[in-house]
């Protein structure tokens, strides 16, 4: 399986052919997908993630601006980034897919301090109830499309058991859950056990290339995930949803970026 340190020259120059083509500046870029995760397939995308800032003019505008850049999927690079003062005000409602890109083991570019700025106060604006509820509601919905009948698409089980465990691991210590599947299977799961056995045998197979296609339902993780999933909508809809407000900080923070960057 390709190594994604091939690629990163090849992500580095798309990121700057867009910071060209575009006028703004990366500060932060990173692998958000299955690579990070840790259960890539043999012919899976770089699902690249970044963050991007353009001139302080752009935002002096009585026009609201367009606040994404996407490029279409193209030779395995699926490439996609937030403008900054769109990443922070989702980051002031704990947004998910914005702190797992914030502490994704794949980092190809961080050239300013502001990405480091925001996992400082992180913690301040996580929010267990709507990260417990994202994580649910991706299960749900891979579990019901997935693993109804007797014979299952079995690779996706990694996409209903991933978010299974992120309730698991919010749960258990209030924080947002790693990213990475190995380490929330190493917490949480008990050596030893059956279910901890069989998700193992399954990895080693997914990480073998194996075709992990249609298969008869494997009894161990189906248990537990129907048991979890009921539990975690009763422990989802009591959890907290208190947070420090951060809004002056915030501000500051992205005003120190336009400094920073454009000088």
């Amino acid at each position: 399986m390709t190594d994604w340190s091939e690629w990163h020259p090849t992500i580095l120059n798309e990121l700057r052919n867009i910071e060209q083509e575009e006028g703004v500046r990366v500060l932060y870029a990173c692998e958000s997908g299955s690579r990070a995760w840790g259960f890539p397939s043999k012919d899976s995308d770089y699902d690249v993630r970044f963050l991007y800032v353009r001139p302080r003019d752009w935002y002096l505008s009585i026009y609201e601006g367009r606040d994404v850049i996407e490029r279409p999927i193209s030779n395995k690079l699926d490439i996609n980034g937030w403008d900054l003062k769109k990443a922070l005000a989702l980051f002031r409602k704990s947004n998910p897919p914005l702190l797992e890109w914030l502490q994704s083991p794949i980092q190809y570019l961080e050239e300013s301090s502001v990405a480091e700025q925001i996992r400082r106060v992180s913690p301040l604006t996580f929010l267990p109830k709507s990260c417990m509820y994202h994580y649910l509601n991706m299960a749900k919905g891979n579990y019901r499309e997935y693993f109804q009948g007797e014979q299952v698409k079995i690779k996706k089980y990694f996409y209903v058991l991933r978010p299974v465990l992120a309730c698991a691991w919010i749960e258990k210590t209030d924080t947002m859950p790693p990213m990475e599947f190995e380490r929330l299977v190493h917490d949480l799961v008990p050596a030893g056990s059956e279910l901890r056995e069989t998700i193992e045998h399954l990895l080693a197979r997914k990480k073998a290339g194996d075709e992990l296609d249609l298969e008869p339902r494997l009894n161990p993780i189906n248990e537990y995930l129907e048991d979890r999933l009921q539990y975690f909508e009763r422990v989802a809809a009591d959890s907290r949803t208190s947070q420090t407000k951060l809004d002056d900080r915030l501000d500051d923070l992205f005003r120190s970026a336009l400094h920073e960057v454009w000088g």
